[in-house]
Formats: C-alpha cells, sequence, structure tokens
C-alpha cells in the first residue's frame, strides 16, 4: 500500500503556476487522504485562478495515481477566502429582559402576605369587587396555586376555553375577570409542583390568558417570600404591592419580610391593610380586639408606608366570601363593604388602580 509520503513524493514534480514552486511546498495541496488503494486531496487556489489551475488539477491527480497500489485518486480545486473563518464558539446567551407590561394591561397591584390565614384571598376578591363597583375594567389572577381559593369566592366555575390551544379564555362574575389554577384542576386535587412549574405557570396565565383592556390586574400571591413572587417582580412591570396582615406580632413578623422582598425587587408599596381588626359582638354590639388593634398601623408608620384600611372581623364577610358572592357584591351598603370601597376608592383618587 502507498503510504502518504510517496503520494506526496510525487505530488512534488507539479509546478505551481502563481508561485513557481511545487504545489506540496506552495502550500496548496490539502485535505491529503490516503486510506487503502485510493488517494483524496484538494488544491486551495484564488478562486480568481480557478480556470488556470484546471490543468494543475488534472496533472495532480494523474501524478499521485503512479504511486503503488494506487486504484483511484479524487483531486478536487477549493477556492481560499481573505473573510474571517466563522466563528464556532458557542454563543452568548442573550441578556435577560427586564420586567414586561400584560398586553392590554394599564396597572397590576400584587397582594401579598407575610404568612397564610392573614384573609389575602378574601381582601383580593373584595378590593376587585370593589374596584369593579368604582367602574374600574378589573382583572383577578389567582396566583395561589397551591391553595387557589378565588373560583369559590367570586362564584366562578367551569373549565376556561382554548379557542387555538394557546390562548386562554378567562371567566367572569361580578363585574371582574377572573383566572386561577383552580379552574384547571379539581376542587380536591393537589397541585405537586416544584419551583420551575409554577414560575412556568403564572408567566402562562400572564401571558396566555386574553385579559382584554384592563384598567388594573390584581393579583393574588401565595403567602411568603418564594418562587412566585419573585418570578412576578422579575418578569412582569408591577406597578405596587399591597401586604396584608393581621395585628398580632407573629403576622407583623411575616409581613415586614414580604415589604422587605418587594423593597429588594424595587416594586413599590402602595400600603397595607389590617384585617381582622376588630370585631363588634352581633348581640350586644361590644367591641372586641380579637387580634389586639393597631399593630398595622403601627407597622406602615414604622415602615414608611401607608395604611391604606382596617377591616372588621365579621361573620358576614366569611359566609359571603364561601358563598361566592362576596361582601361588596352581596351587601354592598354594609359596614364591611364600606372598609373595602373606600380602600378602593382611594386607589383610584391616587392613580393606582
Amino acid at each position: 500500500m502507498s503510504t502518504r509520503d510517496e503520494v506526496l513524493a510525487l505530488l512534488k514534480k507539479i509546478t505551481d503556476p502563481a508561485s513557481g514552486q511545487d504545489i506540496v511546498s506552495a502550500g496548496i495541496v490539502r485535505a491529503l487522504n490516503v486510506e487503502g488503494d485510493t488517494v483524496r486531496f484538494v488544491l486551495e487556489v484564488d478562486p480568481k485562478r480557478a480556470q488556470q489551475y484546471e490543468p494543475v488539477r488534472a496533472a495532480a491527480e494523474q501524478a499521485a495515481g503512479q504511486a503503488p497500489s494506487v486504484a483511484k485518486v479524487s483531486a478536487m480545486l477549493t477556492a481560499h477566502s481573505d473573510k474571517a473563518p466563522p466563528d464556532l464558539k458557542p454563543k452568548a446567551k442573550p441578556a435577560p429582559q427586564g420586567p414586561q407590561p400584560v398586553a392590554g394591561v394599564d396597572r397590576i397591584i400584587a397582594v401579598a402576605s407575610g404568612k397564610g390565614g392573614v384573609g389575602k384571598s378574601t381582601v383580593s376578591a373584595n378590593l376587585a369587587c370593589a374596584l369593579a363597583a368604582e367602574g374600574r375594567r378589573v382583572g383577578l389572577l389567582d396566583a395561589d396555586v397551591y391553595g387557589p381559593s378565588q373560583p369559590r369566592m367570586l362564584g366562578v366555575s367551569g373549565r376556561p376555553a382554548s379557542p387555538d390551544g394557546k390562548t386562554i379564555l378567562p371567566l367572569r362574575n361580578h363585574g371582574v375577570t377572573m383566572m386561577s389554577m383552580g379552574l384547571m384542576t379539581n376542587e380536591d386535587q393537589a397541585v405537586v409542583w416544584r419551583g420551575p412549574m409554577l414560575m412556568g405557570a403564572l408567566q402562562q396565565m400572564m401571558n396566555q390568558v386574553q385579559w382584554g383592556a384592563l384598567d388594573v390586574l390584581i393579583v393574588d400571591l401565595p403567602p411568603g417570600t418564594g418562587d412566585v413572587q419573585l418570578t412576578l417582580s422579575q418578569k412582569f412591570q408591577v406597578d405596587g404591592a399591597i401586604v396584608v396582615s393581621t395585628p398580632q406580632d407573629v403576622a407583623l413578623i411575616d409581613a415586614r419580610k414580604g415589604i422587605d422582598m418587594f423593597r429588594q425587587l424595587k416594586t413599590p408599596i402602595h400600603g397595607m391593610i389590617e384585617n381582622m381588626s376588630t370585631h363588634i359582638c352581633s348581640n350586644c354590639g361590644h367591641e372586641e380586639h380579637v387580634f389586639g388593634h393597631g399593630g398595622v398601623a403601627a407597622e406602615a408608620d414604622k415602615l414608611g408606608v401607608p395604611l391604606l384600611g382596617e377591616i372588621p372581623l365579621h361573620l358576614d364577610i366569611r359566609v359571603a366570601a364561601d358563598s361566592g358572592a362576596p361582601i361588596v357584591v352581596s351587601k354592598p351598603d354594609s359596614p364591611q363593604a364600606d372598609a373595602f370601597r373606600r380602600i378602593a376608592r382611594d386607589l383610584v383618587a391616587k392613580g393606582l388602580a
């Protein structure tokens, strides 16, 4: 079998017309491969002189064929270029985009709490209905994926439709356009998801739901300072946050952390709401502060954020929420409904909703 050196020695007998050297010394012989009885190589030449080098190619092919045991020779002309070689390095990832708006939505307000059980979802539902009663176009996103309660509170049931398999049509009741993971699962079915799935679900419900034209979208967040809160603030333009707490110290400790989270994420704090602020006995009219009173007002003053309102602890608020018609809708003239209406009017007057 012929060796590579034997073939090169034969090719050195062919002269490069451009330099006067042999084609091997001139460096135009490329990719020489000797495999069994077959020889392959290319001649890399100036593209403008390709026609002039065709006889050289034929002569080189004939010369290589004279090597012992060579039965087949393939010689090709290829043109070199002065252009820079292609960059084969992996392309850098695009710079992460900042928070983006949601199509058709003027403002996004996040309703949060440091801990569960302080009535954040009840406040969200009543605030949404109160803003709708003030003539605002309101959407409510139930982002509490593990414990979605807005379908029950707003009296909405049934699965949202999707005309094209991508766009999701939200449901509507009491003047509020609503979407919740609770509409996608059975009422007693647990959502067992890790963080990435939560973040994906939130982005789908923000971007793929056909919200239409809204003055304000209220996002009912899960309690705490986790993945959903981070994703919402980092991916979407949140105009402000409302933190709900009960007056006792245990709740205020966690509420403080929630406010600190939003400040770290550069999300403005619209204010705090004290829920379950006071209880009036329905029999004797005695006022009792079951969870204490004024703790949220003092905390708001300490943190330099507004106190938006104080919501009483009253059976009617709970019964209304469980029945699917928030107190603002079922008993609009009650003192309890008026507490929510005052907050809504204040937000509208300040241009926040």
